[in-house]
């Protein structure tokens, strides 16, 4: 077995949240960590096939910045594609101010943010158990060759699932259904404006009758969703009733994803037009847009987000519509009102009845509505930068993160690049 090692931070995964939790921890001088069950940083951005980061601005200004939006910047910058302007103020159409980038240029970009930062990286590696000490956490990683022991300090939990904290007993809310995941994939080898889309509805309609295919393989459960069509694939089926939370949920889920796109493949090369068609892969996993979040010190409403609550703990502003995929009832989609940003507060980052821990990304403490809007991923990236600085302040100060000052938490996020409300 391997010797024991050392971290004052240890960040469990490496998506919007984990990466940018590791490198503001790193930045600050303390010995950190990221380990990431994949072969590749950020999450949906890379293995769940959705590279368009938002929302970084709101009503004609930025309230998200910092490391999540430098990357996303250099990601536009080193592909020769400049960053859109938003100065725009009408966001009822918000997915405009999402910024599609280069999935593979952004994972490299992180690895060399990462090297220069000085993070010690474990790619292909789980938690295998986590157990609450004195001074930090103990934990056992199972990489490719078994298990080893590790100590941090401090843990960020940014798995989206809370996997950390439910080994650490850390109180849970689990959503039940939860929301639908998605298993993007990428449509090519037909002409969307030249296909009968009545046609294929009607058919389509017959072929759910007939059980050859399901509503939820184009997106909503009572029609065919042209979308897909049009979309090309992207972000379009529903995969509902699993809670992916766990490995036995995620398997079920990522059988059930492909299931559904090679049910709906099989009917729609038989439609005039589509006999060409080709389904690419476009992510490495199913998409998971909700499972269990903390109970945290402060819990975010959806009555406190749509007002624009401003916390006196606020670490970082969120912006986005709530947006809650109901299988059955449609999307539930609330947009914000004008001139309204929401904060996230630093409570919201620490579960209740536990130390040394810390969470950040779409797991954080918010009711289900709430958490429909802080789960995608600039919030995710604002919140994770907050959570790697309050677990380095948390060390270098031999303070519970909810002790750590506020003014020395701000200084430090402002430094490298954060708005701070």
């Amino acid at each position: 077995m391997k010797s024991k090692e050392y971290f004052d931070v240890v960040v469990v995964g490496a998506g919007p949240a984990g990466l940018c939790a590791a490198i503001q921890a790193a930045r600050a001088g303390v010995s950190t960590c990221l380990v990431e069950k994949n072969g590749i940083a950020g999450g949906t951005i890379t293995a769940g096939g959705i590279p368009c980061p938002g929302i970084f601005h709101a009503w004609g200004r930025q309230v998200i910045d910092g490391i999540g939006w430098q990357l996303v910047k250099r990601t536009r910058e080193e592909s020769g594609n400049p960053v859109p302007e938003f100065s725009d103020t009408n966001l009822a159409e918000h997915w405009r101010y999402q910024i599609t980038i280069e999935p593979m240029l952004f994972a490299a970009l992180c690895d060399e943010e990462f090297e220069k930062a000085g993070v010690t990286i474990k790619y292909h590696t789980m938690v295998g158990s986590a157990t609450l000490a004195d001074d930090g956490i103990e934990l056992a990683l199972c990489g490719k060759d078994g298990l080893y022991p590790v100590f941090a300090r401090r843990v960020i939990d940014c798995t989206g699932d809370a996997n950390v904290a439910r080994m650490l007993h850390a109180e849970m809310r689990i959503s039940d259904p939860c929301q639908p995941g998605t298993l993007c994939v990428y449509a090519t080898g037909y002409d969307p404006e030249k296909l009968d889309i009545e046609a294929i509805r009607k058919a389509f309609d017959e072929a759910v009758a007939r059980g050859e295919v399901s509503c939820e393989d184009t997106g909503w459960a009572n029609s065919f969703n042209a979308h897909f069509l049009f979309g090309r694939g992207n972000n379009s089926n529903h995969i509902s009733n699993i809670n992916a939370a766990d490995s036995e949920g995620r398997t079920r889920i990522e059988i059930a994803g492909r299931a559904s796109l090679l049910r709906l493949y099989r009917f729609l090369k038989k439609q005039p037009g589509l006999e060409k068609l080709e389904f690419k892969l476009n992510a490495a996993e199913c998409g998971v847009r909700e499972t269990r979040t903390i109970v945290g010190k402060a819990t975010i409403t959806a009555e406190d987000y749509a007002a624009g609550k401003r916390y006196d703990d606020a670490v970082c502003y969120a912006f986005y519509p709530i947006d809650l995929h109901d299988a059955k009832v449609g999307l539930d989609k609330r947009p914000l009102a004008p001139g309204v940003v929401p904060t996230v507060p630093r409570g919201a980052l620490i579960p209740v009845n536990t130390r040394h821990l810390l969470a950040a990304g779409r797991i954080l403490s918010s009711d289900r509505l709430a958490n429909s809007a802080l789960r995608v991923q600039a919030p995710c990236m604002a919140t994770g930068q907050a959570a790697g600085a309050l677990a380095a302040l948390s060390v270098q100060l031999q303070l519970p993160a909810e002790n750590v000052p506020m003014a020395e938490l701000r200084k430090l996020l402002e430094a490298n690049g954060a708005i701070v409300p």
